[in-house]
């Protein structure tokens, strides 16, 4: 896709909400008042808005490669901090996918110098090679996910102002377009 394509594709989009909604963007400069707040990981064939079919503004999202919790993130703890404090969201997922390429890199142990740091943050979140050397990738995918559920609940963002906030994994799977929820 080209820039043009991209501006055209834009146009589309505008077109298309308001010919099923006017004032859509009229709602939108008002503010946001999402319902959950997502973690999902990077990759580009698992949008977390496409694949739910979630409006614009129902959904504050964080993304990085594997959807890692990292307190050192400041990013990640920035985006935390105003879902839960600013936007007062009630409800966080982590989502992680099939074929997921940040937990492949961090099982394989070949990666590139440059993500090495991070994948190492990811290889943390699974288990030791040796114990499980015969686990299919989509396996280690929802071990993933659900050490980042656990470590979101130990985040000191989390701790300060998450009383009460409901936090689910979600396996998102490539193959069919499902959402598994772990």
């Amino acid at each position: 896709m080209n820039e043009a394509q991209l501006k055209h594709k834009n146009e589309e989009f505008i077109h298309k909400i308001k010919r099923e909604n006017p004032n859509f963007f009229d709602g939108l400069k008002e503010g946001q008042s999402p319902e959950f707040f997502m973690l999902a990981c990077s990759d580009s064939r698992v949008s977390p808005s496409v694949i739910t079919q979630m409006p614009l503004g129902e959904m504050f999202v964080h993304r990085n490669i594997a959807n890692q919790v990292d307190q050192e993130d400041e990013s990640f703890s920035a985006s935390l901090y105003y879902a839960l404090v600013h936007l007062n969201i009630k409800k966080i997922i982590i989502k992680g996918h099939t074929d997921c390429g940040g937990v492949k890199a961090a099982w394989s142990d070949g990666v590139d110098e440059a993500l090495s740091g991070w994948i190492g943050k990811v290889k943390q979140s699974l288990p030791d090679k040796t114990n499980a050397n015969d686990v299919h990738i989509d396996e280690l995918t929802k071990m993933n996910v659900q050490k980042q559920v656990a470590r979101i609940k130990d985040h000191p963002v989390f701790k300060a102002y998450g009383e009460g906030v409901q936090v689910t994994g979600y396996l998102y799977h490539v193959a069919t377009g499902e959402l598994e929820k772990l």
